[in-house]
């Protein structure tokens, strides 16, 4: 299958990611563009990179893809997004593009579940277990932020709904996620978020005990005919805590998904829906209590997606042979293998749960592990590459230390 062509839009560790899936399926190298450049993909031989500072631009993506389409007229092109921004973009658009495929959930359920707060009235449809949530249209006065009004105690959790829209408008301290501590704070905080430009709804939700090692990360393809076909389950050690990337999974374990029951609740409104695509999901097991509780989806795949590849549910072969394929099986991943972006020191240092380090400790040392930067193929014979990654992983030491919110509890 050498005439397979992989273009992405992104530039990050998502991007990197796929593209390395594709260069470990098909042997391929990738065609990616985005805004600017990043450490993830400088530099690679794996992908072919362009940057293009008016890349949200509609009227650039269109212009984009379709001169890419007319030079290469002989290749099968599959199209993925790499960030919400645009995931957005291709679901609007990808009608524009016949040639690629582009495995996308289709317009019409859109704005069903892209959104949050649009996201839990399916989950309340299909008993899926979410958190204790209040939903703001604008900015809010003191009494209808203090905890009698909300119907839960600080501190809560607040974040736009619409993350895609929320990223466009940046400013100083701005976060994925907001932890705020009193009514005061809270008042602050949805203020400032709709002073920069951003309109849609807020969130404001209770916070569910436990650290990161309490969250879990569900992926799921679904084919062209809304059948999911591939599920895996990572248990989280540890996640980044620097103010953009709150949030991001550094390191995990992957689960049993048939054992998991929020899983099979999640197929079914998937497959309900007519959800086509991956789809990516942030969940929590309540310390307290030890229920789960789903945070959002994201209609793509994670950045952490490597996970899965690493696993053996290589991303690029589900695109390719599974999304138009008529068949209806449904491949899981059962089995346990360790995954980290960060290096395995930073990782065993700041992950709490003591019991999850020795699992992944023992993975690491039957050789069932893998990282997203390290590919020795890419770094073979190509110094810069090599250098770039050890710097990102390096710098690992420092954000961790500045940003880790606990390490004195860490192990």
């Amino acid at each position: 299958m050498t005439n397979i062509i992989p273009v992405m839009l992104g530039a990050d560790l998502n991007c990197y990611n796929l593209a390395r899936a594709f260069h470990e399926a098909y042997g391929v190298k990738s065609w990616c563009f985005g805004r600017y450049k990043m450490a993830p993909t400088m530099y690679s031989s794996i992908l072919h990179y362009t940057a293009l500072p008016d890349l949200e631009e509609d009227e650039t993506v269109i212009q984009v893809l379709q001169d890419f389409e007319k030079a290469h007229p002989d290749g099968e092109l599959y199209l993925m997004a790499c960030t919400d921004r645009y995931a957005d973009m291709l679901i609007r658009l990808h009608d524009r593009f016949p040639r690629y495929h582009c495995p996308m959930p289709p317009k019409s359920i859109y704005q069903e579940i892209q959104k949050k707060a649009e996201f839990y009235q399916e989950c309340d449809r299909f008993g899926i277990p979410y958190p204790k949530t209040v939903v703001k249209t604008g900015p809010v006065e003191l009494e209808e932020v203090q905890a009698d009004a909300l119907g839960f105690d600080y501190p809560i959790i607040i974040k736009p709904s619409f993350s895609s829209e929320y990223f466009m408008h940046e400013f100083e301290g701005m976060r994925k996620v907001y932890v705020s501590h009193s009514p005061e704070e809270s008042v602050q905080i949805v203020k400032t978020i709709y002073s920069h430009g951003y309109s849609d709804k807020m969130i404001l939700q209770k916070m569910v005990a436990g650290g990161d090692s309490n969250m879990r990360v569900l992926t799921c393809f679904s084919d062209n005919k809304g059948k999911v076909r591939a599920m895996c389950l990572g248990h989280t050690m540890v996640e980044e805590h620097t103010p953009t990337g709150l949030g991001n999974h550094a390191a995990i374990v992957t689960e049993d998904v048939t054992k998991f029951p929020v899983a099979e609740k999640i197929r079914k409104m998937l497959e309900t829906i007519g959800y086509t695509g991956f789809s990516n999901f942030d969940i929590k097991e309540d310390g307290n209590t030890g229920n789960f509780y789903v945070f959002e989806i994201n209609l793509r795949q994670g950045r952490s997606n490597y996970y899965m590849t690493g696993a053996g549910l290589n991303l690029a072969k589900l695109i390719v042979e599974k999304y138009e394929d008529p068949g209806e099986d449904l491949q899981v991943c059962t089995q346990e293998t360790y995954w980290h972006l960060i290096p395995s020191a930073v990782a065993f240092k700041y992950t709490e749960d003591k019991d999850l380090v020795e699992k992944a400790r023992h993975l690491e040392k039957i050789g069932r592990s893998s990282s997203s930067l390290e590919y020795r193929y890419d770094e073979m014979h190509n110094p810069l590459r090599f250098l770039i990654v050890k710097e990102q992983l390096r710098r690992q030491f420092g954000k961790f230390a500045k940003y880790y919110p606990k390490p004195e509890n860490a192990q």
